[in-house]
């Protein structure tokens, strides 16, 4: 397969390099913009150097390195979105398409063509830049800075092209695959700016989980474009549609069913759900397990001085005071609908994150919740079997009814997530998303809704008294 790759991606390299509109930016990019910043370089150290301070210039190098890295590698995003949609458009497509090569090969040829070129561009203006200030003022790069800064570089080169390539094997123009090269751009632009924001304050170590992070995101990315590429419907469609119509008959069909009752969801969807999604419950009560830990070892390795802790004292009348209807406590008065709501908001407002994120997202709050409740766990040892007992009273009666809500949410968010990923052989990437869409909402609906209802009214009614009658004496 790789060697039927490489066929397709020197041909596609040939004609970038014969056409003039990508050479001549690239060029531009390469040779002009490394001299320019090395000239802003310069100047910034021999101003700064004035006052005797040099610490912020040398941290000026590193994110000037990023940027002259990362300019030639944006032209790589022009040049996916042509790949497919733009030979479409020229006419050529169908001679290449009826190649005797395999989808992956072809996908995969037409991803490196799109990434060798910027990429190497890169390469070339970083290495001009760092000549440059060598020859200046004899500065020389930290190794792992520059390992890490080109290794990232690659990385959100290969992200926005797979994900361009993506989008130009399933849009009929080139103006409608532009028009959505903003969802690609936009997030680079931001990740671009908490980089610059990381390399000014020297905290070279974060930049390894970015970079663990672009990896996953790639392997996604590209397993995505390939599961879902398929060169007869490329030739077959021909203008780009949304038909709501369509898509919300095809949800009505996966959420209601043959027949649809209240009984039927209960005696036969749930426990058929719970089975189909055993993997992504898994994977959620594993993100959870490991957060737990890594919230314990974190209090073993930082604890909190025991002075600071002091014992367990609760006043009753205050949590008498939260649970009344009224009354002039100057904490929030606990009420069973503000606290459902808000518990719903969250998993909701996750889960919909998780739609842009492969799922990822949606686990975000379980495992915020369960590393804060790790770290407790990790240093109520200062406090004894008071801690525990208090830990106890406050987190079990209503969290073993919301936490199986909570694991059940995010769990069918992470699925619907990452449906688009890997949908079954016969079945496209939107049926595989609304089916993963009709269950998330039936599971939210008949199981999550009433459980975080029940979780409320106990947090509300009963936590607060086993508080008072453990701690109101």
């Amino acid at each position: 397969m790789l060697s039927d790759a490489l066929i397709i991606t020197r041909r596609e390299v040939r004609d970038s390099l014969r056409d003039w509109r990508i050479v001549a930016p690239i060029l531009i990019l390469t040779l002009i913009f490394p001299w320019i910043m090395n000239l802003s370089t310069r100047l910034a150290i021999n101003f700064v150097e004035q006052y005797n301070a040099t610490i912020i210039p040398l941290r000026l190098v590193p994110f000037a390195v990023m940027i002259v890295g990362f300019f030639p590698i944006s032209f790589s995003l022009i040049i996916a979105l042509e790949t497919f949609v733009g030979e479409k458009e020229r006419s050529s497509l169908e001679p290449l398409l009826d190649t005797p090569i395999s989808d992956a090969s072809l996908y995969l040829g037409k991803l490196l063509a799109a990434m060798i070129p910027p990429l190497f561009a890169s390469y070339l203006g970083v290495a001009a830049y760092l000549l440059g200030l060598y020859l200046s003022i004899q500065y020389v790069p930290e190794w792992s800075v520059l390992f890490q800064i080109l290794m990232t570089t690659t990385m959100e080169a290969l992200v926005m092209v797979s994900g361009a390539v993506v989008v130009s094997s399933h849009t009929t123009s080139v103006r409608a695959a532009n028009l959505l090269a903003s969802f690609i751009i936009i997030p680079m632009a931001f990740l671009l700016q908490g980089e610059s924001i990381l390399l000014f304050w020297g905290q070279y170590d974060v930049m390894w989980y970015i970079l663990a992070l672009l990896l996953v995101a790639d392997v996604l990315l590209i397993r995505t474009g390939i599961r879902t590429f398929n060169r007869e419907e490329i030739l077959a469609r021909e203008i780009d549609e949304l038909n709501l119509g369509a898509i919300v008959r095809l949800f009505r069909r996966f959420f209601l069913g043959a027949h649809f009752s209240i009984a039927r969801v209960y005696r036969d969807d749930v426990p058929r759900l719970l089975r189909e999604n055993r993997l992504p419950i898994a994977t959620t009560l594993g993100a959870m397990l490991i957060a737990l830990i890594g919230g314990w070892v974190f209090a073993l390795w930082f604890p909190l001085p025991a002075d600071l802790i002091g014992s367990i004292k609760i006043d009753p009348e205050l949590i008498r005071q939260q649970t009344a209807f009224s009354g002039n406590s100057i904490l929030p008065r606990l009420d069973a609908g503000a606290i459902f709501f808000y518990n719903l908001r969250s998993l909701l407002g996750f889960a919909l994150l998780g739609l842009f994120s492969f799922g990822s997202l949606a686990c975000l709050p379980m495992v915020t919740t369960m590393g804060l409740v790790g770290f407790i766990i990790g240093e109520i040892r200062v406090l004894g079997m008071d801690g525990v007992v208090f830990l106890a009273a406050a987190l079990l009666p209503h969290g073993v009814i919301e936490l199986p809500a909570a694991i059940l949410a995010t769990a069918f968010a992470l699925r619907a997530g990452a449906s688009i990923i890997a949908p079954p052989p016969g079945v496209t990437a939107g049926e595989n998303l609304m089916r993963a869409l009709a269950d998330l909402v039936k599971m939210i609906l008949f199981v999550v809704l009433p459980l975080l209802a029940l979780a409320a009214l106990i947090e509300t009614n009963v936590t607060p008294q086993i508080l008072i009658w453990l701690y109101g004496r």
